[in-house]
């Protein structure tokens, strides 16, 4: 086992674990984010236009996270570690 493969390998699993923690953690968000808004509404119901806006406000941040969290690891993916030119380089030399 070479190093371009230990990168390559390495890199294929940053990416899953990136892409798995900002899917858990953009829904562990956006469930905290609406459900202290449905709170809100049942307490106070003569503000839920107020309070509606807020929701998709805080909605947005959660989502602009998760963006930046796939973005980062597509450039740590892609730019940082090479994984597909590495890729290529192994299959071609395994031949």
């Amino acid at each position: 086992m070479n190093v371009q493969t230990i990168l390559a390998v390495a890199g294929a699993i940053g990416f899953c674990l990136v892409a798995a923690a900002f899917a858990i953690g953009t829904t562990i968000g956006n469930g905290v984010v609406s459900s202290k808004a449905v709170e809100a509404i049942a307490r106070q119901p003569e503000a839920r236009g107020n309070i509606l806006q807020f929701l998709i406000i805080g909605v947005g941040f959660v989502e602009a996270n998760a963006f930046i969290a796939l973005g980062l690891a597509l450039y740590i993916f892609f730019v940082v570690l090479q994984v597909p030119s590495l890729a290529t380089q192994l299959l071609s030399a395994g031949h």
